[in-house]
């Protein structure tokens, strides 16, 4: 049993099959799966229970699963503490962020990073909080950035600030200006997107305590589809004034307050419960709320209503 061999089960395990896995690790899927079986013939247990849909852990490979991520993050571990001999942070960290926040911090973030950890690599995908919710379960993520994410055995989260929603609208389409009542919101068609969204959930919740529900025009799961969408006029959009900020033609949109109540968006970093972090990861999770308050300070992005 090799380091390798370990590192390619926990990753056909994570991600829930061979196709995946080989496409994460950058080899051929048959190489991959010889491995595979070479650790399942020396440990003389099977590991994997596969089917047409992917492969399952068995009770062994569970329990190998959980010694493999242990091994795997002491080798890191070890190699941090070798890095920091040269006064530096070494290995890879990838982070996940909603796209309208990815577009403000993407660059400071990576300056930050290349400045304090120029032996460590970071990598940042965007994503809907749900997908990026899995891919910190099976391993994909190291840390997200999540909207209104909740509490589970999986995921440790730690808040780092809220962001006001708004009713979106198209100037050249848009009725009306200055705040609106959540209630008269139910009036207006929206495209919004599909559940579980963040944004979605938050809306419908705070609409059912009030009596009422949205009227959706149409489901679009991104916020730049979301926008050309009411820039055309198909309908009004509730999101942050970041995410209408940091668009192509911000000047397309007017943003209008919601009240009665507020909406707000509660912005998480998340991080998994099942593998402890590096201290890599760690100076990363440090770098990123700082980087968060730096370019979006508490109050700055709160109140953006346009007329």
């Amino acid at each position: 049993m090799d380091l390798r061999q370990i590192e390619y089960f926990v990753r056909v395990a994570e991600l829930g099959g061979f196709t995946r896995a080989s496409a994460a690790l950058g080899i051929a899927q048959p190489a991959l799966s010889r491995q595979v079986r070479l650790l399942e013939v020396e440990l003389r247990q099977t590991l994997l229970s596969r089917d047409g849909r992917g492969a399952v852990p068995t009770e062994a490979g569970r329990l190998l699963l959980a010694h493999g991520r242990g091994i795997l993050h002491q080798v890191e571990r070890a190699r941090e503490e070798l890095g920091k001999l040269r006064g530096t942070l070494a290995g890879r960290v990838a982070v996940g962020l909603p796209t309208s926040l990815a577009r403000v911090l993407t660059v400071p973030l990576t300056r930050a990073f290349d400045r304090q950890m120029p032996d460590a690599t970071i990598s940042i995908s965007e994503g809907l909080s749900g997908a990026m919710l899995e891919s910190l379960i099976n391993g994909r993520l190291d840390i997200a950035l999540l909207y209104n994410a909740r509490a589970s055995p999986d995921i440790e989260l730690t808040p780092l600030q809220r962001e006001e929603l708004f009713l979106v609208q198209a100037r050249a389409h848009g009725p009306g200006t200055g705040p609106i009542a959540l209630r008269a919101l139910a009036d207006l068609a929206l495209v919004i997107p599909s559940r579980p969204n963040a944004i979605r959930m938050r809306v419908e919740s705070e609409m059912a305590t009030i009596g009422c529900s949205p009227r959706i025009a149409l489901e679009i799961d991104g916020v730049s589809a979301i926008l050309d969408l009411v820039a055309d006029g198909a309908g009004n959009a509730v999101l942050s004034a970041n995410a209408v900020a940091s668009s192509v033609k911000p000047a397309l949109f007017r943003l209008r307050a919601i009240e009665q109540p507020r909406l707000h968006a509660q912005i998480s970093l998340a991080v998994s419960a099942q593998r402890p972090a590096t201290l890599t990861q760690q100076a990363t999770q440090t770098l990123i709320a700082d980087t968060l308050a730096a370019v979006m300070p508490a109050g700055k992005h709160a109140r953006l209503a346009t007329p």
